[in-house]
C-alpha cells in the first residue's frame, strides 16, 4: 500500500507521553502507558455517539465520535490505536457490499453513464473552486487545484506528490474538506432533499448467521490485506466490499452484517477523523485552513446544484445524487447513505467511479486547462 506523506506538523502529532497514533505493535500490553488514553478516547467516542443518537442528529455515531475525539485531541489528550481505521473500513465494506443484489447491480449498470458524468463534473467543480482557493490561501494555482478537487484525501495527496506540489498543503485542505462535508451534508440531505425514488437501489437486509459472519469477517480481512499489495487507495474498504458484492450478487452470502457492526465502523471512522483535530493541525497553516472551510462550503453548494440537475435529467433519486456527488470521502458518504437509507449502492457507485476518474484524468485535465488558459 502506498504510504501517504502527511505534513510534519499536526496530522499525527503525539500528545506528551503516549504517541497519538503510532506504535511498534497494535497489540498493547496492560502496562503500556498508552493504554489509558486509548481507553478514554474510545469511551468518549462511544458516549459521543450515544449522545448524538439521543439528540436525533444525522450520522450520530460518526459525528458524535468525531466531536468527542476532536475535543480531546484539541487538548492533546486523544489517542487512537493505529488499526482502528482499517478495522472500521473492513466492517464498513462488509456492511455496504451486502446491499448489491442482482437487481441492484442491474440498476447500477443502467446508471453507469450518469456516474461517469458525475465524476467528471466533480473534477470540473473542483477546478472552478481552485482559483478561489489559490487566491485566498496564497498558494500557486496547481496546489490550489489538487487541494480543491474532491478525489479523496489519500488519492489527492498521492497525486499531489507525483505532480511535485505541496503535499502538506493539499493534505491539510483535503482533510478539512472531509470534516466540513461530514458535518454539513447529512443535515442538508435530511432537511432539504426529497426522499424516495431509490427503490431500485435498495434491498432487504440478509439475516445474520454467527458462523457465517465469522467466516465473512475473516475472508473480508484477507481480501483487504491482498488488496493492499496493489497500491490502490482505500484497500481496507474496497477489498471486503468487492468480496461481499460478488457473494451477494450470486446469492451465496453466508451471513448479513448486523447493525451494531456498521455503528462500530461509524465510531471508528469518527475517531480517526477527530484525532487529527489538534491545535497544531488546525493552526499549522491558518490561512489554508480558513480557506479550506470557505471553499468547501462553496463546493458543497456547487456540487449539490449539479447533483440536482443530474438527478432531474437522469431520473436518479435526488438524495442519492447529492450524496454521490458530495465532495466528501467515499467511506464517510457511504456511511451517511447507510444511516439515511438513501441507496448505498448508488452513492458508493458514484464515489468509486469518481476515484477511478480522478486517478486517470486529474493530471490530464490540469494540463488541458493550462493549455487553454483556464489555470
Amino acid at each position: 500500500m502506498l504510504a501517504v506523506p502527511w505534513p510534519r506538523r499536526g496530522l499525527t502529532r503525539a500528545p506528551p507521553g503516549p504517541k497519538l497514533r503510532g506504535g511498534t505493535s497494535p497489540l498493547l500490553r496492560l502496562t503500556d502507558p498508552r493504554l489509558p488514553p486509548l481507553l478514554w478516547t474510545a469511551a468518549a467516542a462511544v458516549l459521543g455517539g450515544m449522545l448524538f443518537t439521543l439528540l436525533h442528529i444525522p450520522l450520530a455515531w460518526m459525528l458524535g465520535a468525531m466531536a468527542a475525539t476532536g475535543a480531546l485531541a484539541w487538548h492533546e489528550k486523544a489517542a487512537v490505536a493505529k488499526p482502528t481505521r482499517p478495522i472500521a473500513l473492513i466492517f464498513l465494506g462488509l456492511g455496504l457490499g451486502q446491499t448489491f443484489t442482482q437487481p441492484v447491480m442491474a440498476a447500477l449498470a443502467w446508471a453507469l453513464p450518469w456516474l461517469v458524468l458525475g465524476g467528471f463534473l466533480a473534477i470540473l467543480a473542483g477546478a472552478f473552486t481552485a482559483k478561489v482557493f489559490a487566491r485566498l490561501a496564497g498558494t500557486d494555482p496547481e496546489t490550489g487545484y489538487y487541494a480543491s478537487v474532491p478525489g479523496g484525501v489519500i488519492v489527492m495527496a498521492i497525486l499531489a506528490q507525483r505532480a511535485g506540489v505541496s503535499v502538506p498543503a493539499v493534505t491539510l485542505a483535503q482533510t478539512i474538506r472531509v470534516m466540513v462535508v461530514v458535518v454539513v451534508v447529512p443535515p442538508l440531505v435530511t432537511w432539504l432533499a426529497p426522499r424516495g425514488g431509490a427503490d431500485a437501489f435498495l434491498s432487504e437486509r440478509p439475516e445474520v448467521d454467527l458462523a457465517g459472519l465469522a467466516l465473512l469477517v475473516a475472508a473480508g480481512t484477507a481480501a483487504a490485506l491482498a488488496l493492499t499489495r496493489t497500491g490502490l487507495a482505500n484497500p481496507w474498504m474496497l477489498g471486503p466490499c468487492a468480496l461481499v458484492i460478488g457473494l451477494s450478487a450470486f446469492g451465496v452470502l453466508p451471513s448479513g452484517v448486523p447493525v451494531w457492526m456498521v455503528n462500530a465502523a461509524q465510531v471508528g471512522m469518527g475517531m480517526s477523523l477527530g484525532v487529527r483535530m489538534t491545535r497544531s493541525f488546525i493552526l499549522s497553516s491558518r490561512r489554508i485552513a480558513q480557506t479550506s472551510v470557505l471553499t468547501t462550503l462553496l463546493l458543497i453548494l456547487l456540487m449539490a446544484a449539479l447533483a440536482v440537475g443530474l438527478a432531474f435529467v437522469s431520473h436518479l433519486p435526488i438524495a442519492g445524487a447529492i450524496l454521490g456527488m458530495a465532495p466528501g470521502g467515499m467511506p464517510e458518504m457511504t456511511i451517511t447513505a447507510k444511516a439515511l437509507e438513501v441507496g448505498v449502492p448508488l452513492v458508493l457507485g458514484f464515489h468509486i467511479v469518481r476515484t477511478l476518474i480522478c486517478n486517470l484524468f486529474v493530471l490530464p485535465i490540469w494540463r488541458l486547462a493550462r493549455r487553454l488558459g483556464f489555470a
